[in-house]
């Protein structure tokens, strides 16, 4: 008998951040979540000033099997002119029953409030981790990306969920990317700053909060075509931007900038998924603390995270500049990887930029959707 237990106390929001742990103890590409992060996450972000979730857990037979969280994302709904009910932090055993029971609490309680559809996952936003992983199964996700066993897309299919679009990440190996693209780089930044006066420069970390807030204009404007965004207010941005710093390399953050006007931008941060992978549980105390600040020069990869360019700017060739940017630095710190993740399936220029310096699609993300 598979009984479903809203979320309401301490203990039980533990015990759903720890699921997975138990989960994946046997998969060597899990990476655990860290706990504080999740915690804050799921009650203090700023994103429940404006929405809600509530979580889930699902037992059987006092056993716990899976859980989930039901999002309600008023911002994204008032943006898009939708109703969309959202669903995220998805775990489960192999069992159609109880993905089932999941899936259709959470519809419930989103129908409450005037939904009609069920989308995600989102976890608890596409300004977050978002995606089901539908491809690219050997290799562990870097940080920031979400990570599943191959059978959740039977369990999805067979609950009814179809796919709404398929999110992209790109990979470069070692040394393997196009360097003619590289050796045009400097060309191709000298016409545009000739025939447009734009330059690519480094984000000024020292001017940080100056440089965040016209960061958060360009990219409250440049992904307003993407889908299920909404913007961040400016709370969620700087609440995001001040975690980034942390953890953020000056080498690998770019602007693109006309007469002091930026429009647009490119980051890549470290793959801290490889220190995160050997601290249990997801825990910074005792020792896992130590682990991240000793080993984070260590790091061998990076993950080109974020990129965009505002409306007007977009058929210049600054997004070419701005990843051959990252990738030349990349090379230059004889890395062993990058990865650029997400861009959309459908976002050819994009897309285009990343496959002219050799990028390969190799793992893909599905966001799914189901009329309730």
């Amino acid at each position: 008998m598979i009984k479903i237990v809203a979320v309401s106390s301490k203990k039980e929001l533990a015990a759903f951040i720890d699921f997975p742990h138990d989960l994946y103890a046997q998969d060597p590409n899990y990476v655990p979540e860290l706990f504080i992060a999740q915690r804050d996450l799921l009650t203090t972000h700023p994103f429940h000033k404006h929405s809600s979730l509530q979580c889930y857990l699902a037992y059987d037979d006092n056993k716990l099997v899976g859980r989930i969280a039901a999002i309600y994302n008023t911002n994204h709904n008032k943006f898009n002119n939708a109703s969309d009910g959202f669903f995220g932090f998805f775990d489960c055993i192999n069992s159609q029953d109880v993905a089932n029971a999941l899936f259709e609490v959470a519809a419930k309680w989103l129908k409450a409030k005037g939904v009609n559809k069920l989308v995600g996952p989102a976890n608890p936003s596409t300004n977050e981790t978002c995606g089901l992983l539908v491809k690219g199964f050997d290799s562990p996700p870097v940080v920031m990306m979400p990570y599943n066993p191959e059978y959740y897309m039977d369990l999805f299919e067979k609950a009814g969920l179809h796919k709404q679009v398929d999110l992209i990440a790109w990979s470069w190996k070692g040394q393997n990317y196009n360097d003619k693209s590289l050796q045009m780089l400097d060309k191709l930044k000298e016409r545009l700053q000739r025939n447009s006066n734009v330059v690519i420069r480094k984000i000024n970390l020292k001017k940080f909060k100056e440089e965040a807030d016209k960061l958060r204009e360009v990219y409250n404007n440049a992904w307003d075509q993407n889908m299920g965004f909404f913007p961040m207010t400016n709370e969620e941005f700087d609440y995001t931007a001040k975690d980034l710093k942390l953890i953020l390399d000056p080498d690998f953050a770019y602007v693109a900038e006309q007469d002091g006007k930026i429009v647009g931008f490119g980051v890549a941060i470290p793959d801290l998924n490889q220190i995160l992978r050997t601290i249990k549980k997801g825990r910074l105390l005792p020792t896992g603390i130590f682990k991240l600040l000793l080993n984070k020069k260590k790091i061998t990869g990076i993950r080109i995270m974020l990129l965009g360019v505002i409306e007007g700017y977009r058929k210049l060739g600054i997004e070419a500049c701005l990843y051959g940017t990252i990738i030349k630095e990349y090379r230059r710190k004889d890395l062993a990887y990058a990865e650029a993740s997400w861009t959309l399936e459908n976002n050819e220029m994009v897309n285009r930029a990343i496959e002219a310096i050799g990028g390969d699609p190799y793992k893909k993300y599905r966001i799914y959707e189901k009329n309730i």
